[in-house]
């Protein structure tokens, strides 16, 4: 599986942002996906997850009722809305997938994507 984030860029505080991220491979065998960030000298976090049916999300306090996670299976392409952007949203985010193989379950990452929120 093959994991490739777009949308990242440079923004005002306030503005918007939505990320994707594309699979590619035995997508057929992803099951939870999820939106991680690092910021500099910072260690990398949750930002928000879904399961394989989109039934259930979940988010970081610090994005709650500004970012929304989604996913489009039939497109192999999961998303993140970013509105009311902060300065402290200034990071690489990072896609995460886990993918269910004959072995065991594996996990996947993205290259990431930067996201920069100017004051």
């Amino acid at each position: 599986v093959q994991l490739v984030e777009s949308g990242g860029g440079l923004v005002q505080a306030g503005g918007s942002l939505r990320l994707s991220c594309t699979a590619s491979g035995s997508t057929f065998s992803i099951k939870n996906m999820g939106w991680y960030r690092q910021a500099p000298g910072k260690q990398r976090e949750l930002v928000a997850r879904i399961t394989s049916g989109s039934d259930t999300t979940n988010y970081a306090d610090s994005v709650k009722g500004r970012f929304t996670i989604s996913r489009d299976n039939a497109k192999n392409t999961m998303y993140l809305q970013m509105n009311s952007l902060k300065p402290e949203d200034t990071a690489v985010y990072y896609c995460k997938a886990v993918v269910v193989l004959t072995i065991g379950p594996r996990l996947y990452w993205g290259q990431g994507t930067q996201v920069t929120v100017s004051s």
